[in-house]
């Protein structure tokens, strides 16, 4: 009888004022726990940048916490940039048409397009 593979886990730290670092996948396995502690950095009022440097890996669960990230940093009135992406979550950015969201294009005017671009054809 073989163990079961541990389950992948993921960390999210503060490693100085205003900046955070995660390190593991961003996966749906992942991401609810990374969604509270980002979360509190964030609305806190001084997030300024999170490294992604030590992502091992993401899915469209990680995107889209990235980009609930972004949100929450608008709603509170900051700017927040990620560092260092990995090439992978990139390509996922840019095949889902959100690549201008974690390349700090603006959010407001991305997610304005987003909206726009849901709108049925008349």
């Amino acid at each position: 009888m073989s163990a079961e593979p541990a389950a992948a886990t993921a960390s999210f730290e503060v490693v100085e004022t205003g900046k955070a670092r995660v390190r593991g996948p961003l996966s749906f396995a992942t991401t609810g726990a990374l969604l509270q502690s980002g979360a509190s950095f964030i609305t806190g009022g001084s997030a300024r940048s999170i490294d992604l440097s030590a992502v091992s890996g993401a899915d469209s669960a990680g995107l889209a916490l990235l980009i609930e990230w972004l949100s929450l940093s608008q709603a509170a009135g900051g700017t927040l940039r990620y560092e260092n992406i990995p090439t992978q979550l990139m390509q996922l950015a840019r095949l889902s048409e959100v690549e201008p969201l974690l390349s700090g294009n603006g959010f407001a005017q991305t997610a304005a397009g987003l909206a726009a671009a849901a709108q049925p054809l008349r």
